[in-house]
């Protein structure tokens, strides 16, 4: 089942009365406070948001099953480490507004180790997202990374990691979401 919530004007995501059949969700645009009630949809798969509203990826920890996790714009989140725990993870999308990245304004992060340590990370896009030292990972323990895509980056330290990852400069795949698809019935 797909959960799609885009441009709710509501103050909270709605809960979902069956969490566990859930494997793909869009949460984009929305007035929503807090993203907390995500962790209930363990079974999660594919994960698309847009403004992420809480001071932590802590919420993402329980979805063990996540393989596709896109984060458009996060100013609240400084740490990664939340992030580390998603093992399954094969496409990880951070980025800023495309207008914050048009105009250079940046999202900081502590530490791209987390990113570093999934195993299975296919796909890897860090867009207007970056330390303070602009350093990108000196190893990836992923042994399948496939591609990888960068800016606010040095070109240097870009092309540093391409050549001890092999991973190209192509982009991520798009998310694939489910057929079936569930509403809030109070938003239609």
């Amino acid at each position: 089942m797909h959960l799609e919530q885009m441009r709710v004007t509501s103050k909270s995501l709605p809960q979902v009365a069956f969490p566990l059949e859930v494997r793909s969700a869009r949460i984009w645009h929305y007035n929503f406070k807090s993203l907390e009630q995500i962790s209930a949809l363990q079974n999660l798969h594919t994960l698309v948001v847009a403004t992420w509203p809480d001071m932590s990826f802590m919420p993402l920890a329980p979805l063990k099953s996540l393989k596709y996790l896109s984060v458009q714009h996060f100013p609240k989140v400084a740490e990664l480490l939340p992030i580390a725990g998603l093992k399954r993870l094969e496409t990880l999308c951070l980025s800023s507004l495309p207008s914050w990245d048009a105009s250079g304004k940046t999202l900081l992060v502590n530490s791209l180790e987390p990113i570093a340590q999934l195993p299975s990370l296919k796909h890897l896009e860090l867009l207007g997202v970056r330390t303070s030292d602009r350093t990108l990972p000196q190893r990836v323990k992923s042994m399948v990374l496939q591609s990888a895509r960068f800016s606010k980056y040095r070109k240097s330290e870009i092309e540093r990691f391409y050549a001890a990852t092999g991973a190209s400069d192509a982009f991520a795949p798009q998310p694939t979401f489910e057929a079936t698809q569930l509403h809030n019935r109070s938003d239609r």
